[in-house]
C-alpha cells in the first residue's frame, strides 16, 4: 500500500475525465457505444428507468470484476483501476446532469455527424484509457473478466475480449433495430484500440535489429561511428554449421533502418538481419 504514488492518482483523474468527456459529449448523445464494460454500462442506460444511469452501471459491474481480479492483479492495481472508474464515473455524471452542457440530442460539438462522433468520441475516450493502463490503472473491468473466464474457456484474453465486444454490437443492432449505430461503434472501438496502444507504447516506436555475423568488430564499430549510439554484442554459434559468431543487439528509428542495413553489408554481405519493433527504449546512457 504504501507503494501507492500521488502522481499516479493525479493522472489517473486526468485519466477519467477525458474519458468521461469523450463518451458522454461524443458517444451517448448520439447512440454510440464504447466496448467492453463501459459499452455494456451505455447499452444498459438505454434499457433502463431514468434513475440507473450510466455512472450508476459503471460502478456497479466494474468494482466487482476488479474485485474479483484481485489475486490475479494485486492490491495496487485494483485499487488505481477502482479509483479510475470512480473519476470516470463521477465526471460522467457531472457532464450529462449538473454541468451546463446539452448532450441529451447530439454532441455540442459534432452535432449528429455519426462518423465524427464515432472517431473523435474513440479517440478521447483511447487516451484516457490509455493513460489509465500507463500509470497502474483501468478504465474497463473487461480484460479482468478476460482473466478469469478465459482459460476456462480455452480461449485466450484478446480472443474473449473481441467475442464481448462483437456480442454487445450484435445485441445493439438487434435492441435498436438497426445497425448503422452498432457499425459506427465499431470505427470508435478500433480508434479507441489503436490511440490506447499509441498512449501506452508510445507514439515514436523504434527499431530493433538483431545481426548475425562473423565480422562483428568491424561492424560494432561501424554502427557506432555513423549513428553515435552504442551496441550490444553477445558471443554465438552456429546451429548448423557450428561456427563462431557474433550477434549484435542495435536500435535505431525507422529513418536509419535502410542505412543501418547497407552499412552491414557492405561489410559482410552475408549477415542475417532481423528488424522487429519496439515500444518505449529506456537508457541513460550511450554505452
Amino acid at each position: 500500500m504504501n507503494k501507492l504514488k500521488c502522481t499516479n492518482f493525479l493522472m489517473l483523474t486526468i485519466a477519467g475525465i477525458v474519458n468521461a468527456f469523450g463518451i458522454t459529449v461524443f458517444l451517448m448523445p448520439v447512440k454510440l457505444y464504447d466496448s467492453g464494460i463501459s459499452g455494456t454500462s451505455m447499452l444498459l442506460d438505454q434499457l433502463t428507468p431514468e434513475y440507473l444511469t450510466l455512472p450508476i452501471f459503471l460502478i456497479v459491474l466494474n468494482i466487482p470484476l476488479f474485485l474479483l481480479g484481485l489475486k490475479k492483479q494485486g492490491w495496487r492495481f485494483t485499487i488505481y483501476a477502482i479509483y479510475s472508474v470512480c473519476i470516470y464515473s463521477l465526471f460522467a455524471w457531472l457532464i450529462t446532469d449538473v454541468f451546463p452542457i446539452d448532450v441529451s440530442i447530439a454532441s455540442p460539438l459534432a452535432g449528429t455527424d455519426l462518423l465524427l462522433c464515432a472517431l473523435f468520441g474513440g479517440v478521447i475516450s483511447g487516451i484516457g484509457s490509455g493513460i489509465a493502463i500507463r500509470y497502474g490503472g483501468a478504465m474497463d473491468g473487461i480484460e479482468v473478466m478476460a482473466l478469469i473466464f478465459a482459460k476456462r474457456l480455452g480461449i485466450t484474453v484478446g480472443t474473449f475480449v473481441m467475442i464481448y465486444n462483437v456480442l454487445i454490437y450484435i445485441v445493439c443492432g438487434f435492441v435498436l433495430k438497426s445497425w448503422i449505430l452498432p457499425l459506427y461503434s465499431i470505427v470508435t472501438y478500433a480508434a479507441a484500440l489503436k490511440t490506447i496502444d499509441f498512449i501506452v507504447d508510445g507514439l515514436d516506436r523504434a527499431k530493433c535489429a538483431i545481426i548475425i555475423t562473423e565480422y562483428p568488430n568491424e561492424i560494432c564499430n561501424k554502427l557506432c561511428e555513423v549513428f553515435g549510439s552504442g551496441v550490444t554484442r553477445l558471443e554465438a554459434k552456429g546451429g548448423y554449421s557450428r561456427e563462431e559468431k557474433a550477434m549484435i543487439y542495435f536500435v535505431v528509428n525507422r529513418y536509419q533502418v535502410v542505412r543501418m542495413k547497407e552499412l552491414v553489408h557492405e561489410i559482410d554481405h552475408s549477415a542475417y538481419i532481423t528488424i522487429s519493433e519496439v515500444a518505449d527504449v529506456f537508457s541513460n546512457n550511450n554505452k
